[in-house]
């Protein structure tokens, strides 16, 4: 029996959940840590359950993963959870809560500091905070994969997009920086930049439609990245042939960011 469990931050749908699927098809006990409307469980349910079907266990938690109070409670859960001997060897931070208003509006409808907060928080401290808290309750294994999702956003300009964007390159050097400290215990930290992909999130993106169109244009081969094609490579990342790769972010987006 595999031993070893992944916990998915934010993992109910696009790239957490593709991710968590494709780990569970692989021998990954499955956490999902999510946040979502009582109406939309059902659904949602559906899918944890076919994680299921593969073989292994799947535990979710319906909370607020960027709370402090909260992770400490989900952090005593989770050591209640998993039976003698089983570790957790994969981290995956598929938080997507922010705001996506503009920095040039009319005084209510514009990016304040406490949006700009809130997104940093959530997009990138969370990541810290999970990677640390975990250490210290000794739940990681000797060889912890952790991985985080940027976009193009951590360099091109987009309307409605500025706060996300500061989370989106904090995020990617808090992976670094999480690559270095914290080797002396066996941990790899990697950050996949994942090309456009139609998910709930983009749906918010103001002009997406538009966007999803100029993308379509750029990409040699025609189609937007799936969240498949980013759990493929997160599951690569999980590999022993894998050890090797730190510290880095990683493109999948089928050559898209070419031009």
């Amino acid at each position: 029996m595999k031993k070893d469990w992944a916990l998915i931050l934010g993992g109910s749908s696009g790239l957490g959940l593709a991710t968590a699927k494709k780990l569970a098809r692989h021998g990954f006990h499955i956490i999902v840590i999510h946040r979502d409307r009582r109406a939309d469980l059902e659904e949602i349910n559906i899918e944890f359950n076919k994680i299921s079907t593969f073989g292994v266990q799947c535990k979710a938690f319906n909370t607020d993963a960027v709370q402090s109070d909260k992770r400490k409670e989900l952090i005593h859960e989770i050591q209640a959870l998993l039976p003698e001997g089983h570790k957790i060897g994969v981290l995956v931070h598929s938080i997507a809560k922010g705001s996506l208003k503009p920095m040039y509006a009319d005084r209510p409808q514009a990016l304040n500091d406490q949006d700009l907060k809130i997104t940093f928080e959530a997009m990138a401290l969370s990541l810290y905070d999970w990677t640390k808290d975990l250490v210290y309750a000794n739940l990681f294994s000797a060889d912890t994969r952790i991985i985080s999702f940027t976009s193009e956003g951590n360099t091109r300009a987009l309307p409605g997009y500025g706060a996300v964007s500061v989370a989106k390159v904090a995020l990617e050097a808090l992976t670094r920086n999480i690559a270095l400290e914290f080797a002396p215990i066996g941990i790899k930290a990697n950050c996949i930049q994942a090309g456009v992909t139609e998910t709930k999130s983009f749906a918010m993106i103001p002009g997406h439609q538009q966007i999803k169109s100029k993308v379509l244009e750029r990409n040699p081969n025609k189609r937007l990245t799936t969240p498949e094609d980013v759990a493929n490579v997160v599951y690569l990342l999980t590999m022993d042939e894998a050890k090797w790769i730190t510290g880095t972010t990683i493109k999948v987006d089928g050559g898209e960011s070419l031009r």
